[in-house]
C-alpha cells in the first residue's frame, strides 16, 4: 500500500486554553506546548496540532472560523513519496521541503504526505460473543472510565465538487471508492484493502467548502462509550449519539468541537478488499444513523441526556412487585 492513513491534521482556531482542555478531556496525550501550539499524540504516535487561527505559518483555511488546515498522509516509504512528488509537482499550492510534498486539493485544503512516523502498537480489545462465535470464556467484557484514542481513522469534508475531489484523491494518491451518494458524496479508501473510508467527501446542495467532523479510532464498543460519557461529564456537548452507522457498520458518537467542526469517536467499521463493489445510497437519516441517541447520554447517572431518572413511583411498583412474588412463593 502507498497511503497508511492520517499521519497529522492540523487546527486553526480562536480559544487555545479551551482546546487545551477539551483534547485532554478527549483522551491524548499533549506532547509538547507554546504560546501558539498544541501538539498532541494518539496511541500509536498520530499528530493532533492546533495553533492560532493567525498564525502566518498556516496554509489558508477552506472556511470561516475555527476550522481543519492540514491533512498529512502517512506514506509507506520514500519511494512513494518521490513519485507522488513529481506526480503533483505541477498542482496548485506544491510544496517540498525533502521530508514532506504536497499541493492543495480541489477543495482548498492543504493535503501533504510523509513517510509515516506512526508506531506499530499492540492494543487489547474486548471479544465479542455471538450464538456462533463465543471466545470470551470465564470473563467480562470491559468498561471504561473514558477512551485513549488509537488514531485519527478519517476525516470528513463539505466540498464544492465532489466529482473534482474525488477525481483528485483516487487518480494522483490511488485512493479507492468504497460507497457513494451518485452526485453528492463519496467514501474513500487509501488502498483496496482497509476500513471502509479514511476520506469521506459531500457535496451539500449549497456546494460550499467546509470541515464537517475528524474520527478518532478507539478499541471497541465499550470505548465508544465510555469515552462519551466521560466527554459528558466534564460538560462537553454531544451532537449525536451514540449510534450506529449502517453503510459502515461503525458505532459512533459525536461531539461540537472547539478547534472546529465535530469531532467523533468510532469502532468496528467493516473492513474491505479488492473484491468490494462500492453501492450507491440515497442520503437520509437512516441512511446516516441505523439509531441514534439525541443529545447523548448522561455521564453520571448513564441515561439519556435530559430523561427523567427511576424515581419513587417506580421504586414504589417495584417494592409491591416483590411483595407479591414473595407472597406467592409461601
Amino acid at each position: 500500500m502507498d497511503v497508511l492513513g492520517i499521519d497529522e491534521i492540523t487546527y486553526g482556531a480562536d480559544d487555545l486554553p479551551l482546546c487545551k482542555r477539551f483534547f485532554a478531556d478527549w483522551g491524548m496525550s499533549l506532547v509538547e506546548e507554546n504560546e501558539g501550539l498544541l501538539a498532541y499524540e494518539t496511541q500509536n504516535g498520530c499528530r493532533v496540532l492546533v495553533k492560532r487561527s493567525d498564525d502566518p505559518d498556516l496554509p489558508p483555511a477552506i472556511e470561516a472560523g475555527p476550522t481543519l488546515r492540514e491533512v498529512v498522509w502517512g506514506v509507506s516509504t520514500a519511494e512513494v513519496l518521490q513519485r507522488f512528488a513529481a506526480r503533483i509537482a505541477g498542482l496548485p499550492g506544491y510544496v517540498s521541503d525533502g521530508t514532506r510534498v504536497g499541493c492543495t486539493d480541489p477543495n482548498g485544503l492543504a493535503v501533504r504526505f510523509q513517510v509515516t512516523k506512526k508506531r506499530e502498537i499492540e492494543v487489547e480489545c474486548a471479544e465479542m460473543n455471538t450464538w456462533s462465535h463465543r471466545p470470551r470464556i470465564n470473563q467480562r467484557s470491559p468498561a471504561y472510565e473514558r477512551a485513549a484514542p488509537i488514531e485519527v481513522g478519517h476525516v470528513v469534508f463539505f466540498v464544492e465538487d465532489v466529482k473534482a475531489c474525488e477525481a483528485f484523491y483516487c487518480e494522483n494518491f490511488g485512493f479507492v471508492p468504497s460507497d457513494h451518494y451518485p452526485g453528492r458524496g463519496a467514501f474513500l479508501r487509501c488502498a483496496a484493502e482497509g476500513g471502509h473510508h479514511d476520506l469521506f467527501l459531500l457535496q451539500t446542495p449549497e456546494a460550499r467548502a467546509g470541515l464537517n467532523h475528524v474520527a478518532f479510532t478507539v478499541r471497541d464498543i465499550h470505548e465508544v462509550f465510555g469515552g462519551g460519557m466521560h466527554m459528558a461529564r466534564q460538560g462537553w456537548d454531544t451532537q449525536l449519539g451514540p449510534g450506529r452507522h449502517p453503510i459502515s457498520s461503525a458505532y459512533f458518537w459525536y461531539f461540537r468541537n472547539p478547534a472546529g467542526g465535530l469531532i467523533e469517536y468510532y469502532a468496528d467499521e467493516d473492513q474491505l478488499d479488492a473484491d468490494w463493489q462500492p453501492r450507491d445510497f440515497e442520503p437520509g437519516p437512516t441512511v446516516f444513523a441505523e439509531w441514534a441517541i439525541e443529545g447523548g447520554l448522561d455521564g453520571n447517572t448513564r441515561r439519556q441526556r435530559n430523561a427523567n431518572a427511576p424515581g419513587g413511583k417506580f421504586d414504589r411498583q417495584t417494592e409491591v412487585l416483590t411483595r407479591s412474588i414473595h407472597i406467592q412463593q409461601r
